[in-house]
């Protein structure tokens, strides 16, 4: 099995079980009110200690076993052996001395021993035990835990990785191979082929550089870790001291009893050349962006609650020092960040211990759009995706007598379109009149008993889609069910009017059907339904059902020019520097990616999604599945760049991407929930950050921006009053800093400006990681700006460097956001596009404003 261990956690849900029913009376009985809480140290994490230990050394021990001599200008090291048992081992005797000594007789649980990114521990006390933890000299930062939640058969080739990125490296043989992949998400189900190791010949062995575990329990038993999946852990201690651990849906176990982690890993890094079979219908083969990339999953949310910063810091803590390359997290904080800014959390600093390790991370947007500052992805040196349509879509329609066409959806064959079938509702097909005064939702076709088999067998039954389906009460499969004990030829499902703005992805059908997904659509059917009933004249009884239709069937795909388009749920910039919305100088997303109808792997126990119960690939929407596209085609450039900073990652994706539709126009925004398709105009970069992923240009990015650990601590210094916040998260001192940045000076392929008062100059500086080229400049400026950039014109050799002096001007009072791009043409073929925004505007002459 290689480099694999078993950890035996069967009864840690019973032990902490009995933990917190004695802890929550408190010492006195009386009850006490105990949280989570999250506690750092002064003193420095491993992580730290290794980066000091390198940077004597001045060299690196690569992947592969070989010392390198020292380290490339713009390459970040990789770490070759996170794993140090006796730093741990000192560090946990340290906290739990700690918790002794502060708290002296006392009830506490300590949950989780943070030692890779972040020294300190999450602890189960009172408020007032907090207080006293807090007075600890060596203590820096006392956090309450909060909540966080969760936030493909086609996509390789509509972003052209079979001809493109793949070709370059060997094709989907080698895509990704050796480089692991980190997901912090609701565990993975071992069991689906899309993770299995003998999916090829190739030979595939283990990373050298990764040191991980494999958790075997009752649903997670041994041997479902391989060589694709190469380790599996769950983080679940503050879930299970609050008592909101449900066993029977969430398991003590990696083993994804929700969906949404298998989803996304398989997104990432499934295995090529999956078949997808639906409902009985095949839609293609599955391939992930790096289908030979290693899979580590750190389950750290579930399908009863969502998940805990603690779990998920203790994750994140854990997948650095197993030695993951990249880390990929498709969840977002429940609320915004409290204190100074929203870049000093739990998550968000050990990410930035992750990054100072060389890991590339990458976080969804969220699903919380269209309107401004709805981002939930906020830090600098966090890659965050937002979610954009591909160009693959599957339509229904269902025909009506009168020659009207209703376009719907739904996963279904379609009936015999040489003949059309008489509707009948299912209120007008009950066994007893009785019946529908007893059940108000007998129209969603739930229980078959209900109605009558001759009425209905042969024709199409029509039943309603109410607010219950969305919450799960009533479901599609059941209608489904009861249409087959009728004998019906087909269903069609209404949308209740008082479900507004719901948007609904294609579901699976094994039956002819179709769902009308507009209320108005759904009117214009019960209209052409109810003029053509014939009822007898005194008894005003239904003697004939007069209306006929015949459904077209939506299992066929249809490709549209139209994509991609920035998906009126995903989360837009400017980003919120603080709680008080105030601006940050930071541009969000940093691009989009294919996130809204992706087919990928599905637990067989899966339950987020009710209609995909039981198969094994699912179809979903959200920035949830834009994250792990991006989580993959990294895996491809640290492939081809294995020593690249994970600021030279973020450098190629961005700075390559696609402005463009497939037709050659602008790429669209959705701006509205409802009628999201009529609500669109084209796209900002507070829409799409730099626009949407090209992955074949990001392997040749030509020219790269980087940034330094140094740089992110020097922007969070120049906060106002940040000093002792960054003390507290990091343990260094502001002092140490001979100079400090804003946001717009950091070395980002992006430069927002959330206040230009009259004026202001920044610097990029551009490195070479191509051949020598010549490059010309030329810009678009934003409105109510004028902007000059020096030089416009220069040549660089491989590997060296170009400084560039970007300066910005107001020319008038302006408050609204504009946008403008500066554009890098290289002689040799690189084009490189930078992002400009300026959101108020303050100008030296007002007298003519």
């Amino acid at each position: 099995m290689g480099n694999f261990h078993c950890l035996y956690l069967v009864l840690l849900p019973l032990c902490f079980g009995f933990f917190v029913n004695t802890l929550s009376q408190g010492d006195s009985g009386s009850d006490a009110i105990t949280d989570v809480y999250i506690v750092t140290l002064k003193q420095a994490p491993a992580a730290h200690h290794f980066e000091e230990k390198l940077r004597r050394q001045g060299h690196h021990q690569f992947h592969n076993g070989s010392s390198s001599g020292r380290l490339n200008r713009f390459h970040k090291p990789r770490n070759n052996s996170r794993s140090h048992s006796g730093f741990r081992s000192y560090i946990s005797r340290v906290h739990d001395s700690l918790l002794r000594r502060a708290l002296r007789g006392e009830k506490y649980l300590k949950l989780y021993s943070y030692h890779y990114l972040v020294n300190g521990f999450a602890v189960f006390i009172t408020p007032e035990q907090a207080n006293k933890l807090l007075r600890r000299r060596e203590v820096a930062n006392v956090v309450l835990d909060f909540a966080v939640r969760t936030a493909t058969t086609h996509t390789p080739q509509f972003l052209g990785l079979p001809k493109g990125a793949w070709s370059q490296g060997g094709g989907f043989e080698t895509a990704g191979e050796g480089i692991v992949i980190g997901f912090i998400d609701t565990g993975i189900d071992p069991t689906h082929p899309s993770f299995a190791a003998d999916a090829s010949e190739h030979s595939y062995p283990v990373p050298a550089h990764f040191s991980g575990v494999c958790e075997v329990t009752p649903e997670f038993p041994s041997g479902s870790c391989n060589r694709k999946l190469v380790g599996a852990r769950h983080f679940a201690a503050s879930a299970i001291t609050r008592g909101i651990f449900n066993s029977s849906q969430d398991y003590a176990s990696p083993f994804d009893g929700d969906g949404h982690g298998t989803h996304t890993a398989s997104a990432a890094a499934g295995n090529h050349g999956i078949p997808v079979v639906v409902a009985g219908h095949h839609f293609g083969n599955a391939s992930g962006m790096a289908p030979r990339s290693h899979i580590a999953v750190y389950k750290a949310l579930y399908k009863s609650f969502g998940g805990f910063a603690a779990d998920v810091v203790a994750g994140i803590d854990q997948a650095a020092q197993d030695g993951v390359d990249i880390i990929s997290l498709s969840i977002t904080p429940n609320r915004r960040p409290p204190g100074i800014a929203t870049f000093f959390n739990p998550i968000d600093m050990a990410l930035l211990s992750a990054v100072k390790a060389g890991i590339f991370v990458v976080q969804a947007a969220g699903n919380t759009g269209p309107s401004p500052k709805s981002m939930s992805s906020f830090s600098p040196w966090i890659f965050t995706v937002g979610a954009a349509s591909h160009d693959r879509a599957y339509s229904n329609s269902i025909i009506l007598g009168n020659n009207v066409t209703i376009p719907g959806v739904g996963l279904a064959p379609g009936t015999n379109t040489d003949k059309m079938y008489t509707l009948i509702s299912a209120v007008h097909a009950l066994c007893n009149d009785t019946i529908l005064a007893n059940d108000m939702y007998v129209g969603e076709c739930q229980d078959s008993s209900n109605f009558n088999e001759e009425l209905i067998q042969g024709n199409l039954l029509i039943c309603s889609y109410s607010i219950r389906f969305v919450l799960g009460l009533s479901t599609i499969k059941q209608a489904l069910e009861t249409a087959k004990n009728l004998s019906a030829a087909g269903v069609v499902f209404y949308m209740d009017p008082f479900v507004i703005g719901f948007q609904l992805n294609p579901t699976p059908l094994e039956r002819p059907g179709i769902i009308i997904p507009s209320p108005e659509d759904s009117k214009i059917l019960l209209r052409y339904y109810n003029s053509s009933l014939e009822r007898n004249g005194l008894t005003r009884k239904i003697a004939r059902f007069g209306a006929v239709a015949t459904i077209s069937g939506g299992l066929k795909a249809n490709y549209s020019i139209t994509a991609p388009k920035v998906m009126y749920y995903s989360a837009r910039g400017p980003d919120p520097e603080d709680s008080f919305l105030d601006d940050a100088d930071i541009m969000k997303p940093n691009l989009v990616a294919p996130g809204n109808m992706i087919w990928a792997a599905w637990s067989s126990l899966g339950m987020d999604s009710v209609e995909f119960q039981g198969e094994r690939f699912a179809m979903m929407s959200g920035t949830s599945m834009a994250a792990p596209h991006i989580a993959g085609l990294a895996a491809l450039i640290k492939q081809k760049f294995p020593h690249f900073s994970p600021a030279a990652i973020t450098s190629a994706l961005s700075t390559t991407a696609s402005l463009y539709d497939k037709s050659g126009g602008p790429i669209m925004a959705q701006r509205a929930y409802a009628n999201p398709d009529v609500n669109q105009s084209p796209a900002t970069p507070f829409d799409m950050g730099s626009g949407f992923v090209n992955a074949t240009s990001a392997l040749d990015p030509g020219l790269i921006l980087d940034s330094t650990y140094n740089d992110y601590m020097s922007f969070l210094c120049g906060m106002n009053g940040s000093g002792p916040v960054v003390l507290n998260y990091t343990g260094q001192n502001c002092r140490g800093f001979n100079s400090t940045i804003g946001g717009a000076d950091l070395n980002l392929p992006s430069i927002t400006i959330a206040r230009l008062n009259q004026s202001k100059t920044v610097e990029r500086t551009v490195t070479n990681v191509a051949g020598n080229e010549t490059y010309k400049i030329g810009w678009s400026a934003p409105y109510g700006v004028s902007v000059k950039v020096t030089p416009t014109r220069f040549f660089i050799g491989m590997g060296e460097k170009q400084v560039l002096t970007i300066s910005f001007k107001a020319t008038m009072n302006h408050s609204v956001a504009s946008f403008g791009r500066i554009g890098l043409v290289g002689d040799q073929g690189h084009n490189l596009n930078i992002p400009l925004s300026v959101i108020v505007k303050v100008s030296y002459n007002t007298t003519n404003n």
